[in-house]
Parts: C-alpha cells; sequence; structure tokens
C-alpha cells in the first residue's frame, strides 16, 4: 500500500501525440428521452438576482438497477415561492428513455428548489437527494430498499433544514469514520417582499437588478454526520466560519493535497473563494489565498459559478477550473504539488474565447474517448438587458466545448450538434452515461426553458467505466481515486461530491483508451480508508465494478459496434 502522502506523482500522464484525436458529436434527443420538463425560475426575463441562477440537476441510480436516473430542482416564483410547479424525478427504464416517477416515489416538493447534492447519509446502500433551496432545504431519504419505496422528507429529524438561501452542497467523508458529512454553500440575504432597490445598480452604464454587492451574503454550514441518522453543525468548531462570509454559488469535496483527508473548495459569487484543508480531527484551515485559488492571476476576485475538476497536466494532483462571468475570463487553476496553485487559463488556450461568455455548470470529461479529458462549459447571461443594449455579451449563449489534443492546449470545437450553434440561457449540467455505451453525455438545464438532453454520438473508441460498491456507510467510494495506468501514462478520476454548478454528476470513473491495448491496462483503486487495490489484464468495453472484496465486470448493454 502506497502511504496517502506519495501518490500524487505515480504515472505522470502527458497527452499521448499518438492517440487518435476523434470527432466529438452530441445529438439533441430531448424530444424521444422522456424529459419534458420546462425549468421555472421567476419571471420571465429575470429582474431579480433570486431569478437569475436556475435549478440543478443530478444524475444517480436511485433504484440501484444499472441505469443513471435524473432528479431536477425546479423552481417557483416570487409571488408563490413555497407553491411552485415541483421538482421532478425520472427513472432510467435502461436504454436512455425516461418516466417521471416523482409522484410514484412520494416527491411533493413545491418550494423553490436550486441545486442537489447526492449521498448515501444514512448507510442503508440507496442514495439520497439534499436539495437547497430559497428558504428551508431539504433531505429526502432514499427508502426503495424498505418496504415503501419512496422518498421520506427527514430534513427535521436530521437536523438540516437551514433556512437560508443555499445553492450548492456536498457529501463527503470529512472525518474519516466513514459516514458522510455535509457541506452547504450559501448564497446572500433575499427578500421576495422587499426587493432590493435597481437606483443606480449600473453594469457598463446600463440599469441591471441589485446585487450581489450591496447585499448581506450568508455563511455556509458544515454537518458532521453524527452516524444515527442526524447531523451536528460544526461549522465554528471545524474552523470553516472563521471566514468572513461570501457569495457561496458551488461547493466540492476533494483531497487538493494528497494526504488522504477530503478537502473543501467552495466557489463565490464577486468575492474569494474558499479552500478548506482538512487538518483532521473535524478540523479545517482557510488556504484559498495563500494557495492561489482565492482570485486569479492578477489577484482579481472572479464571479465563480461552477467548477471542474481533472489532472489537466498528468502530475497526480485534482486541477481546478472555474466558471465566472462575462468580460472576464474562465479561470484554470493548476494544482502544483498539492500546495499551491497556478492561474494557467491562458497557456491551454481557456482564456480570450470565454470572454464574451458568462458560464455555469462545467466538467473535464474524455467525450472523444481519445485518451485525455474535453471540456463542457454552459452559458447564459443573468441580465435581460443584454438583449437590447451593449454590453459585450449577449443573453442567451451556446454551450462552449473544448477538445484536448495533441499537445498541452484545448481546441473550441463548435460542429460537435446543433447544441453548440443555437443560443440558449445555459445553467445547471450533470454528466454521466445514460444509454450504457460507455461514453459520457451531458445534461444540461436552462433559466426558465426546457432541459437539454445531449446524447454523445462521437465515434465509438475503446473505454472502460468504472463504478464502485462498497460495504456501506459509503458505498459509491466518495473520496476514492481511480487510476487507469496504461503505455501513455496513468489517468486518474476522483469520486467526490458536489462540483459544476449546483449538481451532481454520476459517480462513475469513464476513461477513454485512446490508443492504449487491453493487455497493458492496469486498474488501481485507492479507497476512502486509505487502502489499494490494483487490477490487471482488462479488457477494453467493460463495466468494471469495485467491491469491498474483489471485482466483476460486466459487457456495456447498448455499446455500438
Amino acid at each position: 500500500m502506497t502511504p496517502h502522502g506519495s501518490y500524487g506523482m505515480i504515472g505522470v500522464l502527458v497527452v499521448c501525440s499518438a492517440c487518435a484525436v476523434g470527432e466529438i458529436r452530441f445529438t439533441n434527443v430531448t424530444q424521444s428521452s422522456g424529459i419534458d420538463l420546462v425549468m421555472v425560475s421567476g419571471q420571465d426575463p429575470s429582474r431579480e438576482i433570486l431569478e437569475v441562477n436556475g435549478g440543478g440537476v443530478a444524475l444517480f441510480d436511485f433504484d440501484n438497477d444499472g441505469d443513471l436516473d435524473l432528479f431536477f430542482a425546479n423552481g417557483a416564483t416570487m409571488s408563490e415561492p413555497e407553491q411552485g410547479p415541483g421538482s421532478r424525478l425520472y427513472a432510467n427504464n435502461g436504454d436512455g428513455e425516461f418516466v417521471d416517477v416523482t409522484q410514484r416515489f412520494g416527491i411533493a416538493l413545491k418550494r423553490w428548489a436550486m441545486g442537489v447534492a447526492v449521498g448515501d447519509y444514512d448507510g442503508d446502500g440507496y442514495d439520497d437527494l439534499y436539495v437547497t433551496s430559497y428558504g428551508r432545504n431539504v433531505l429526502l431519504r432514499n427508502d426503495c430498499g424498505r418496504r415503501s419505496k419512496r422518498f421520506t422528507d427527514v430534513t427535521a429529524e436530521a437536523g438540516v433544514g437551514d433556512t437560508r438561501w443555499s445553492t450548492s452542497a456536498a457529501f463527503g467523508d470529512i472525518d474519516g469514520d466513514g459516514d458522510l458529512d455535509l457541506y452547504v454553500a450559501n448564497y446572500l440575504v433575499f427578500d421576495v417582499h422587499h426587493p432590493p432597490s435597481r437606483a443606480g445598480k449600473l453594469y457598463k452604464g446600463v440599469n441591471v437588478m441589485a446585487g450581489p454587492h450591496g447585499l448581506t451574503p450568508q455563511a455556509d454550514v458544515l454537518y458532521e454526520n453524527a452516524g444515527d441518522g442526524t447531523f451536528r453543525d460544526i461549522s465554528v468548531a471545524s474552523g470553516c466560519a472563521s471566514v468572513s462570509p461570501g457569495y457561496g454559488l458551488v461547493a466540492a469535496m476533494v483531497d487538493y493535497d494528497a494526504d488522504g483527508r477530503q478537502d473543501v473548495f467552495v466557489g463565490n459569487d464577486s468575492a474569494e473563494n474558499f479552500l478548506f484543508r482538512n487538518l483532521s480531527n473535524r478540523k479545517f484551515e482557510s488556504v484559498g489565498v495563500v494557495s492561489g485559488v482565492a482570485s486569479n492571476m492578477d489577484g482579481t476576485t472572479q464571479a465563480t459559478m461552477g467548477i471542474a475538476i481533472g489532472d489537466v497536466d498528468g502530475n497526480g494532483f485534482p486541477d481546478l477550473f472555474t466558471s465566472n462571468f462575462s468580460s472576464d475570463t474562465n479561470t484554470l487553476h493548476l494544482n502544483l504539488d498539492g500546495a499551491f496553485f497556478d492561474d494557467r487559463t491562458s497557456q491551454y488556450g481557456l482564456g480570450l474565447v470565454s470572454r464574451r461568455f458568462l458560464s455555469w455548470g462545467c466538467g473535464f470529461y474524455d467525450f472523444d474517448s481519445d485518451g485525455d479529458e474535453d471540456l463542457f462549459v454552459s452559458n447564459g447571461h443573468v441580465y435581460p438587458e443584454a438583449m437590447t443594449h451593449d454590453i459585450d455579451s449577449d443573453y442567451e449563449q451556446q454551450p462552449l466545448l473544448f477538445e484536448r489534443g495533441a499537445g498541452a492546449r484545448f481546441r473550441r470545437v463548435t460542429a460537435a450538434g446543433d447544441i453548440f450553434s443555437k443560443p440558449l440561457r445555459g445553467r445547471a449540467t450533470a454528466f454521466g452515461d445514460i444509454d450504457n455505451d460507455g461514453d459520457v453525455d451531458v445534461i444540461l438545464t436552462t433559466l426558465n426553458g426546457p432541459v437539454r438532453v445531449l446524447r454523445n454520438d462521437s465515434p465509438p473508441a475503446d473505454v472502460l467505466v468504472v463504478d464502485l460498491q462498497l460495504e456501506p456507510p459509503n458505498h459509491r467510494g466518495h473520496g476514492a481515486i481511480v487510476e487507469l495506468i496504461g503505455a501513455g501514462g496513468t489517468q486518474r478520476r476522483w469520486i467526490r461530491g458536489g462540483g459544476s454548478f449546483q449538481s451532481s454528476d454520476a459517480p462513475v470513473a469513464y476513461f477513454g483508451l485512446g490508443s492504449e491495448k487491453a493487455s497493458k491496462l492496469k486498474l488501481r483503486v485507492r479507497f476512502p480508508d486509505g487502502r489499494a487495490r490494483e487490477i490487471d489484464g482488462l479488457l477494453p468495453n467493460r463495466r468494471v465494478t469495485v467491491t469491498s472484496s474483489g471485482y466483476r465486470t460486466s459487457a456495456l448493454r447498448n455499446r455500438r459496434p
């Protein structure tokens, strides 16, 4: 077993110049998918800051049948913030088509929901949902393993009903006791009955909605799982409350310094980002400024909306990509050594191209299965005034897709499907294989508009899909690191809670094999408790399910020839 503190530099991956660069292609299959949801978030167009975030989405297997299902955190209106059209749960029938099962499984969540975190908090082997809201947050216990076979609101008994405006949340085991704790990012004080005045609120000389500057930010919350179905607030005791409140929009738990403990990154809107280093014993140290992730390379704070996590330079440490406001750039914070980050946005070709875009959900995934991770970014402005005034941006914007090819830089791809040429008000994203063919699909929400289901129809290439089915309570392996070791280097995936924007990706490791040969493939899994397992001789185009005692492989059911 390799000590936690030394695994960061094993198997450095350099992008393989011999790997064929595939053609990425997405097809909008919303109409045939069964997803008929139009997201609601206040009036259209938005006039108040409460209305601009839209709702998040989760890809997760709620019924443990091997298919990824969908949950959407839907909003409401300022006139009736507790009586919206309702959040929705869709079951996957096995080939990428979905059925609305919201009522069947007892979900009656009409409040103004914002985001969703997924994790098995009670250790019964079924994933639960924590839904952040404007108003009281909600913990929905998944009782599909019980006789009732429904989701039950256990917020009050669990003690996690924060009534502030919460945006994103992340599950993770911060104290190493095996169960999942919870970090909740909060935004600002807003009264629907007395919204802030727009007077004097100018952006590029145009009168716009108020906020976040001038409004009161709200402190975040860290909950420790007591192991008996309840949580306790340890924000102060842990040291996470030592920072001044920020305007929190996104949170993720990931071991950024490779010491075996889950750290917490929080993206704040127009304020310094937080990075809390886990010191063990439920204590955290705020290192956002000293590590370099609090701001960009100029020392300027940004309006961080989303986060993508991946090992861009192959040094074994997770890098952080943040999505930001227009007339600014998105930012790639390269993790140099587990202690310091460096802004390498321009070096990797991700700076100038993003200045006209206001970006939200994002993710590093190998969409063309060529052996390196590409980047998807959702975009859309918050100011409707962009439709009628020149503010160097547009209200509706296309998503951005960047392909990683030979060399260090990313290359923007525009001919990967109609979705990249038709502007929309993009918001949250979730990534995962919804049709069981081995490549990564995208679920995209829009502001006051329909959900988009984007099926990955890139040319077939060899892949490996890895999921963890460990012993409860942490059966999905939050905090695990999955490494695919081949002749061209080592690819790494972090199984983590939180990330993107108000959303949760599938807790699955997807690997494109590029030019790798099956005989050279080796898988290494570093479990959350520090143990490691190596598996040799894996065949391509298989799903590998790693358990606490071994592993099994199965065919990808809908794999195209």
